[in-house]
């Protein structure tokens, strides 16, 4: 800990025993394995090496989800919603015209898009919005 301070570095302990035990329990016994070594599925190792790369090297995630897929984008933290958008297609970025927005958590709270339209927790963004952790995105672009 010591050396770490010092050099301004991050430790990551990682088990790549439990880790590889973890691949292979289903859910329940995952659960019970973890909570017997005082672990929560959040802070496994690998998790846990994954969100420190994200905080070094400074990325972000936002969502995007339609009928039948929801996809997990990742950018650099400060992108403006075009550039983000960018990054699914660079038509969605020239043509970028407004981002349909919800919070993750607002997501969750409402448990649906059509509850967050109905509370008023869909946001419309424009071209200076600088997007969120977790935000769930709907691109309208014209090419």
């Amino acid at each position: 800990e010591e050396q770490e301070k010092k050099e301004g570095a991050t430790v990551v302990l990682v088990s790549a025993q439990v880790e590889s035990e973890l691949v292979d329990l289903d859910p329940e016994d995952r659960a019970d394995f973890l909570e017997s070594l005082n672990v929560n599925l959040d802070n496994t190792g690998l998790r846990r090496i994954i969100r420190e790369a994200y905080d070094i090297l400074d990325l972000q995630t936002y969502f995007t989800s339609g009928p039948t897929e929801t996809r997990a984008w990742t950018i650099k933290k400060g992108w403006k919603a075009p550039q983000a958008a960018g990054v699914i297609h660079g038509d969605f970025e020239r043509g970028f015209i407004k981002a349909e927005t919800i919070s993750y958590e607002d997501l969750v709270a409402c448990g649906s898009e059509a509850e967050c339209k109905k509370q008023g927790k869909l946001r419309l963004e424009g071209k200076d919005y600088v997007v969120a952790e977790g935000d769930c995105i709907l691109f309208r672009f014209n090419v």
